[in-house]
């Protein structure tokens, strides 16, 4: 059953959506000066040099490896989709589409959840959560529309788009294996780890990809990496906030809420990206992103109400 929202769980679940709006924008801005799978590359390098300090120890004994190399199949997917695949597809998405095409296409979220939970996971979805579903995709259509129909209208899907769906399943997956883990890592069986040891081990599986996609890029297109002071600023911001800081409150939010309803406030990176954007540009919010916060927490209201 879904743990109540609190204020606590609900800061939990607002924190990475509002991270990776930010981390949506800078993938977008240095396009051009760095290639998307380097970026990603680069950026779990960083992310695990700054999470070393605090979860060496997982590495530090004969017996802590061999716990690692027993779950390596599981570790391994877990890193493939949660630190090799996702970002590394959302930066090449970026390159091709827009940044309100990739967020209407993350807004899509709950609908692979409630997907993935019944197919895979015999998770009927009820009505409540199919109703928030509707409410929060709605309200992202507001902000993608900017409160217009015809602007809604004139929205074109290209290869990123593609790309991004792709991702967007994948961290569905990502989401529900961390609520519902392999028996390995379960109960008794699973070792204890603390969240930055678990974090840092699934960087190490998801950098073996991500090392490997950035190393085939650079032979297949050979574009160099253009550095400057901003990059390098990008580089520290998706290192240590959408991925460290985010995914600490992730972990923490799925595995108290559910996977079902972490999903809703998910939605709210579009309208997160939109003000970001606003405040970048110098744009005052304007009055239809009240109306999409309203139709997004409804959502997640509505989806978070129990059975009496």
């Amino acid at each position: 059953m879904n743990a109540r929202l609190t204020p606590r769980l609900i800061g939990l679940l607002l924190l990475p959506p509002l991270l990776w709006a930010g981390n949506a924008i800078v993938g977008r801005l240095v396009t051009g000066n760095v290639p998307p799978l380097a970026f990603n590359a680069l950026r779990w390098c960083v992310a695990l040099l700054l999470l070393l300090p605090l979860g060496w120890r997982v590495l530090a004994s004969a017996s802590a490896r061999e716990q690692i190399l027993a779950r390596w199949r599981t570790l391994s997917v877990l890193g493939l989709l949660g630190v090799g695949a996702y970002n590394a597809l959302q930066y090449m998405a970026l390159t091709t589409s827009s940044a309100m095409n990739v967020t209407l296409i993350a807004s899509s979220m709950p609908v692979w959840m409630l997907a993935i939970g019944a197919i895979f996971y015999r998770e009927r979805p009820t009505a409540q959560s199919l109703l928030g579903a509707v409410l929060s995709l709605a309200g992202v259509a507001v902000v993608l529309g900017r409160g217009d129909l015809a602007v809604l209208a004139q929205v074109r899907f290209v290869v990123g788009d593609l790309l991004m769906i792709v991702a967007i399943i994948g961290w569905a997956t990502y989401s529900w294996l961390l609520a519902r883990p392999h028996p390995s890592m379960r109960g008794d069986a699973r070792p204890n780890w603390s969240w930055a040891e678990f974090l840092l081990i699934q960087m190490m599986f998801g950098l073996v990809f991500a090392g490997a996609a950035a190393g085939a890029e650079v032979l297949v297109v050979g574009e160099p990496i253009k550095w400057s002071g901003w990059v390098l600023l990008a580089l520290l911001y998706v290192a240590v906030g959408p991925a460290i800081i985010a995914y600490r409150s992730w972990g923490l939010g799925v595995a108290q809420a559910g996977p079902e309803i972490a999903a809703f406030f998910s939605n709210l990176t579009p309208l997160f990206a939109a003000v970001l954007s606003a405040a970048v540009l110098g744009e005052a919010p304007q009055p239809y992103h009240g109306v999409a916060f309203a139709l997004i927490v409804g959502g997640i209201v509505v989806s978070a109400r129990r059975k009496s």
